[in-house]
């Protein structure tokens, strides 16, 4: 099925994770997509992995913390591509928390927001002329949410970030809807990515606690991104779609706490 058939298509922090699978699955589906990160090296080689394939990819360096930076990444797909049609807003930023709250510094709160919300925000505010300017509603900005958005699983400033992007979510779906743009996003679980290279052993101890038995895998993801930027979800605006093996129906470890197990 190629639902994203001549689609332009704009992915941040595409170089590799979750932002690598979906431009791969976006593209696999006709899709012409502009792989952007802020390591320029890094999404030329997913671009590059992507029209081996037989797909139709571009890499761009962009660095979501810069207006000018977004504003010539959304130019350069709408050149190239002749319109954009589907942003996906994936870049983040995730510091560690410090031992004790009070210990947290500023720096480290505004990079996790600036990255994470404000540049989402950039993004999507120079992306929505064009996306409304989509033809047979294919408009759409599908972001990348966390399960640390909806309940307590650490990093106070990442958390409160995609707490925020949910909010943001719909807020900007009721704006775009009567321009014909659709707004969801996607809230993964713990998902196998870069992010845990060299921790098996703590994947491994998160899986016990999903009640699927498992952590996500990037394709995971992208498979939920492509329903929500395709005509499949064109009744869909506004929410927040867990993809998360089942951890926010509640607590596993607790339920075989009190059994005793």
């Amino acid at each position: 099925m190629r639902r994203f058939e001549s689609y332009g298509v704009l992915i941040t922090g595409a170089g590799r994770g979750i932002g690598e699978a979906t431009a791969r699955r976006l593209a696999a589906e006709g899709a012409h997509v502009l792989v952007t990160d802020l390591d320029e090296d890094r999404a030329e080689k997913a671009a590059a992995g992507i029209r081996e394939s037989g797909g139709v990819a571009e890499a761009l360096a962009c660095d979501v913390a810069d207006s000018t930076s977004v504003d010539a990444a959304v130019a350069y797909a709408v050149q190239r591509f002749g319109s954009l049609d589907t942003l996906v807003n994936n870049a983040y930023s995730c510091h560690p928390d410090a031992p004790l709250f009070e210990d947290e510094s500023d720096e480290i709160w505004q990079r996790d927001l600036d990255i994470t919300l404000t540049g989402a925000y950039r993004c999507a505010r120079a992306a929505l002329p064009h996306l409304a300017a989509a033809p047979d509603g294919r408009g759409a900005i599908v972001s990348i949410g966390s399960v640390n958005g909806e309940q307590d699983f650490g990093n106070h400033a990442y958390s409160a970030a995609k707490a925020g992007l949910a909010g943001l979510t719909r807020t900007l779906a009721g704006h775009a809807a009567p321009r014909g743009v659709r707004v969801n996003l996607v809230a993964p679980g713990t998902v196998r990515t870069d992010a845990w290279a060299g921790r098996d052993d703590a994947l491994a101890r998160a899986a016990e606690y999903y009640p699927l038995g498992r952590v996500g895998h990037p394709d995971d993801i992208a498979a939920a991104v492509a329903f929500l930027a395709s005509r499949d979800a064109s009744w869909i605006t506004g929410v927040t779609l867990p993809v998360d093996g089942g951890i926010l129906t509640g607590r596993t470890g607790l339920r075989r706490a009190l059994r005793g197990e």
